[in-house]
């Protein structure tokens, strides 16, 4: 089975959804950026990899923009060889603008990520072998003055509908998948995963996040990325 009905399945669940304040603007790349996203499912997400990265949400200079997870845009374009079309959010906050394969801004956190995965594997197919990226919601939050908002800082009835989406939706691209692994980018997402994955046959785990607001992840991210992937039981590449 593939990727993408999961991935549209979910992207209407929600899209029905409805957020309060202090969120102010909803962005959903699986709209705006399907093209790019499904290139991705598609050219990725057809095998059976070891492991799962799960991530929890687009950034808005990585996701947001290129509709691939943890999407900066010259790794996507350059490494990964994804380059399509992006509309716009049905809203748009004026200091965050959706420009696509035109933004000129790039994501920390999505240069360590597939940064460490070009300079460990060389190629995308060989590091898709064993590994594949996802994010756990689709969906990014602004506040009125653009600050960002995760899914976590939701209020609770938020949080409960939403979560309820994409745990199905996790679960059902883990059952078509059938990692070993699935491991957290960042406790929020090997929380959410330990929730939604109850009861299939999957190790489940974390290493730290590659955010720049992680005084940690500042200091030599893939080394300990790496460090705890070998302490889950993953094995890489010498």
């Amino acid at each position: 089975m593939s990727l993408i009905p999961i991935a549209r399945r979910l992207c209407d669940e929600v899209s029905a959804l409805s957020f309060g304040p202090p969120v102010a603007y909803v962005y959903n790349p699986l709209v705006y950026a399907r093209a790019s996203h499904e290139t991705y499912l598609r050219r990725f997400g057809v095998g059976r990899p070891q492991v799962v990265l799960l991530g929890m949400n687009p950034g808005p200079f990585g996701m947001a923009q290129t509709g691939v997870p943890f999407g900066d845009l010259t790794m996507v374009r350059d490494w990964l060889g994804i380059e399509a079309a992006v509309d716009r959010p049905e809203r748009e906050h004026p200091k965050r603008p959706v420009a696509g394969f035109q933004c000129r801004r790039g994501e920390v956190s999505g240069q360590r990520l597939w940064g460490w995965a070009r300079a460990r594997f060389e190629s995308p197919e060989r590091f898709f072998e064993q590994f594949f990226v996802a994010n756990y919601c689709p969906l990014a939050f602004l506040e009125e003055g653009g600050r960002n908002r995760t899914p976590d800082a939701l209020p609770k009835a938020e949080r409960e509908t939403l979560f309820a989406a994409c745990d199905r939706g996790l679960r059902a691209m883990v059952e078509v998948l059938a990692p070993a692994y699935v491991i957290g980018i960042g406790q929020f997402a090997a929380n959410r995963a330990l929730d939604a994955l109850n009861g299939l046959d999957v190790s489940i785990g974390r290493i730290l996040h590659p955010s720049p607001a992680s005084p940690a992840a500042n200091r030599g991210w893939a080394e300990q990325a790496e460090a705890g992937l070998r302490e889950l039981g993953v094995m890489l590449p010498e």
